[in-house]
């Protein structure tokens, strides 16, 4: 009898030391899943913000490819300087510029800046687009042994211009040039401005209908080439964001703006002289 009354009473402890650490399981396990999500929340706030520039890769001085294989130009690095006041990191996406505001809606970049003209049109679509940072001017490219002297003389003449520009909407039928354009004999179109020069140079075309910046860096890295003096069409440069992103064209603009006040905007420029006259937040 006594045997049986210890044996119960020994299964009965057994029950109630399973139960306990069955309970101190299950006790523990939420304690350890809040301990994940308080670490992956910590994480996920520290995360920096990507910032994505969308730009024309073959745009110089404002954004190219340098000998290393790296993005750089003068809008490049303005933008990569703002992003590090930010704490934003910094990528950049080559846009085919045709189809810059496509992309720029898809997502692909958060902002295209590459000297971009700013365009009524991009407004009235509802694109945020910052304040103009650049005055500029459509120019003529033509080779030194070409008798081209003036845009009068391009009538009949082959004529190539990048498509998507500004350079490309001013010689358009309802352009502010098309009465000039309405002359030439032929207008070809190309991808990129480094195209266009290549078939100026290979005699595809007479001259190349361009941004003034653009053409003064190609005339002063290539020899055999010159600039009409005459300019044509003005216009400005801003940058352009998606229609609902006010607050990523405040925060740029809030940097770019501390940039020109402590005098790192300026130090910069002077890598660029070429356009130095004609930056706005300098020459004010």
């Amino acid at each position: 009898m006594k045997k049986k009354v210890v044996a119960l009473l020994l299964a009965a402890v057994l029950v109630v030391l399973t139960l306990g650490l069955a309970g101190c399981g299950i006790t523990k396990k939420p304690s350890a899943e809040a301990d994940t999500t308080s670490t992956t929340k910590t994480a996920s706030s520290n995360e920096k913000k990507v910032f994505t520039m969308g730009i024309d890769a073959e745009y110089p001085p404002f954004s190219y490819m340098d000998d290393n294989g790296e993005y750089t130009g003068f809008d490049v690095e303005i933008c990569k300087a703002a992003c590090e006041r930010l704490g934003w990191e910094f990528k950049v996406f080559g846009v085919n510029w045709d189809e810059k505001l496509i992309q720029l809606d898809a997502g692909e970049c958060d902002c295209v800046w590459s000297g971009m003209t700013i365009l009524p049109s991009m407004k009235e679509a509802g694109y945020v687009i910052s304040e103009p940072y650049y005055d500029n001017t459509q120019v003529v490219l033509v080779k030194d042994s070409s008798p081209i002297k003036s845009s009068a003389d391009l009538a009949g003449k082959s004529v190539a211009v990048q498509l998507g520009t500004s350079g490309e909407a001013l010689l358009a039928e309802d352009g502010d040039c098309a009465d000039l354009s309405a002359t030439f004999g032929e207008l070809v179109t190309c991808e990129s401005f480094l195209k266009c020069f290549a078939e100026l140079e290979g005699n595809g075309v007479d001259a190349v209908f361009v941004d003034a910046p653009v053409a003064k860096t190609y005339v002063a890295e290539h020899e055999g080439f010159r600039i009409i003096d005459e300019n044509l069409g003005a216009e400005q440069y801003g940058i352009a964001f998606r229609a609902d992103d006010q607050a990523n064209c405040d925060a740029i603009s809030g940097a770019v703006n501390s940039m020109v006040e402590d005098g790192t905007y300026a130090k910069i420029a002077e890598k660029y002289p070429d356009i130095v006259n004609n930056l706005l937040f300098l020459n004010k």
